[in-house]
């Protein structure tokens, strides 16, 4: 009885400490791969007339960023002009489910670690 004792604990231990990462996954649009949260419908609906919701899958950034991204796009690519609410609902979805990522990309180099750059510059042109 001891050794089945034994082999049981590890196992329901392991067992328990997968279940928040079950709870945890988030529920994706299969059309749009969309996360499905609150505010997805209006981002989805708004979002996917001009391009593929792959656009903002693959992206990610602060609210400030997203929302110079819908600035820049109302600027120069005709989007609309959002209602507030409306907006507001968009940016804190893109926000919260499409925010800054920490560790999905390394920070630049310092110039003093970089070779130098054997091509002619507009610098040297000068």
């Amino acid at each position: 009885m001891k050794p089945l004792r034994a082999l049981a604990v590890p196992t329901l231990g392991a067992a328990l400490l997968g279940l928040p990462l079950v709870s945890m996954a988030q529920e994706t649009d299969p059309d749009s791969g969309l996360i499905k949260a609150e505010g997805w419908q209006v981002t989805k609906a708004n979002c996917t007339v001009c391009h593929s919701a792959k656009l903002v899958t693959q992206n990610s950034g602060s609210r400030n960023h997203w929302e110079s991204l819908i600035r820049w796009m109302q600027e120069t690519q005709g989007l609309w002009e959002f209602q507030p609410e409306m907006e507001n609902a968009i940016l804190d979805y893109l926000a919260e489910n499409y925010g800054p990522k920490e560790d999905s990309r390394r920070p630049a180099l310092p110039r003093a670690l970089m070779p130098d750059n054997p091509y002619p510059t507009v610098a040297d042109s000068s």
